[in-house]
């Protein structure tokens, strides 16, 4: 055993209540993360996360540099893509977005696009939070994380 779990480990049974959390590219990993492994985490928290590379500027450039140009291949690095066939047990979401991120202006991160991907899925249960005058940094953050760390007390706890 490696990482987080070698220097505190779980104890038996208690796997399921693991959450995972990000920010930007890191919020990509944890949604697709938490996808794409069901029942590993109970919910996921994000802050303005990349939710549809495959439609962005920046994630067609990355997927195609790194994954070649098939793009059937990048659907299982793509959240929207994930959402849409996710079948594992009930998974909350909590995602605050920015309303003033120039991120979300170039339609960069798309949360809108994972959203209706959610929408008929009865396991994802998402909370898609957007606030007026925040960006995509530090403030924006700090603004929001205690209600974060609050959703996944909740469901872990």
């Amino acid at each position: 055993s490696s990482g987080i779990n070698a220097e505190w480990p779980l104890r038996p049974g208690n796997i399921s209540k693991s959450a995972i959390s990000g920010h930007s590219m890191g919020g990509h990993g944890a949604l697709i993360s938490a996808l794409k492994n069901p029942g590993k985490y109970k919910c996921v928290s994000t802050f303005a996360p990349i939710c549809n590379p495959m439609e962005c500027p920046w994630g067609i450039k990355a997927f195609t540099g790194y994954l070649g140009e098939n793009k059937s291949s990048w659907k299982q690095y793509d959240a929207t893509a994930l959402a849409k066939d996710y079948d594992g047990p009930k998974l909350e979401v909590l995602i605050d977005q920015g309303e003033d991120d120039p991120y979300l202006a170039d339609k960069q991160l798309l949360c809108d696009n994972f959203a209706a991907s959610c929408a008929n899925v009865k396991h994802i249960n998402l909370n898609l939070r957007k606030q007026q005058g925040y960006d995509h940094g530090y403030y924006f953050i700090t603004s929001f994380i205690e209600d974060h760390f609050t959703f996944i007390a909740k469901h872990i706890c």
